[in-house]
């Protein structure tokens, strides 16, 4: 799966506040956070993702992880506390 942190290429299609600098965790169905990501071409999957996939900043974030059937939470944040309009996604590739 691909989950991915969209901020600052909101302000491309009129978003204004976009935020900034999104951070994303993945947790587990227990709350245990099993990945996170600042910077998507930072993580170590980072080739694994899709080319339309690849978020179009670099300051967004994304991760690629191949996971078991379960419950999963995506949590969006900003670096540094900052706030913004933020956009999670999250697609099953295969």
């Amino acid at each position: 799966m691909v989950v991915r942190a969209i901020g600052p290429s909101l302000s491309n299609f009129g978003v204004s506040g976009a935020l900034p600098d999104p951070t994303v965790e993945l947790h587990d169905g227990n709350g245990a956070t099993i990945a996170f990501n600042d910077n998507w071409a930072d993580d170590a999957n980072q080739g694994s993702i899709p080319p339309s996939l690849q978020p179009s900043d670099p300051h967004e974030s994304a991760l690629y992880r191949v996971l078991p059937s379960g419950d999963y939470t995506a949590v969006v944040r900003g670096t540094g506390n900052s706030t913004g309009i933020g956009l999670v996604e999250v697609y099953n590739v295969q």
